[in-house]
């Protein structure tokens, strides 16, 4: 006898096989889902961190605002103070300057054959003007403060005859430009 299964096996079995693809691919998208979720809540963990961290970092550099503007206040009376030291160096050096000078004026001119009327020093240029007996004692002068090591150079500005107390003198005006002297071996003027 024949037997004829009317059930519809294949049917049945696609069936089967259907739903077992179904749970697999709801399996898969609900495991694909939490696995998604769990790396958007470590990942908005880790950006919550980064932000603590941002606004710590903040908070430390406001701390460090007040010591920047102190340092900048020290920096700008530094050099302040430098300025206003370099200025009370040049003072001084040429207050010694000027002491120099004339003493090395006073030292070289002849007291017997000439006088000096007057003398002005204005920063480096030094003006004399005075009376001598002749031109001759008028150029051993120049050529005396010229071997000064304070004179850098002497040039004569004016010469004219000029008749004091019945007698012919000659009147002279000379420029000189003065310096420290400079060291061997340095560009730097001498320390007083």
């Amino acid at each position: 006898m024949l037997k004829i299964n009317l059930l519809p096996v294949r049917q049945l079995k696609k069936r089967a096989k259907a739903k077992k693809q179904l749970f697999g691919m709801c399996f898969l998208f609900i495991g694909s889902l939490a696995l998604a979720t769990l790396v958007g809540l470590w990942q908005a963990q880790k950006l919550n961190n980064l932000k603590a961290d941002v606004t710590a970092l903040q908070q430390e550099k406001n701390s460090y605002n007040s010591t920047l503007k102190k340092m900048t206040r020290l920096e700008k009376e530094k050099i302040e103070l430098t300025r206003k030291t370099n200025i009370i160096k040049e003072l001084k050096a040429n207050s010694s300057l000027t002491v120099r000078v004339i003493d090395e004026v006073a030292n070289r001119i002849d007291n017997k054959r000439m006088w000096l009327d007057s003398l002005n020093q204005n920063g480096s240029s030094l003006q004399l003007s005075g009376v001598a007996l002749d031109n001759q004692t008028v150029a051993q002068f120049m050529n005396k403060l010229k071997k000064s090591p304070y004179v850098q150079s002497v040039s004569l500005k004016s010469s004219a005859l000029k008749i004091v107390s019945g007698r012919d003198l000659k009147s002279f005006s000379l420029l000189c430009q003065v310096a420290h002297p400079v060291e061997q071996g340095t560009d730097k003027p001498e320390a007083n």
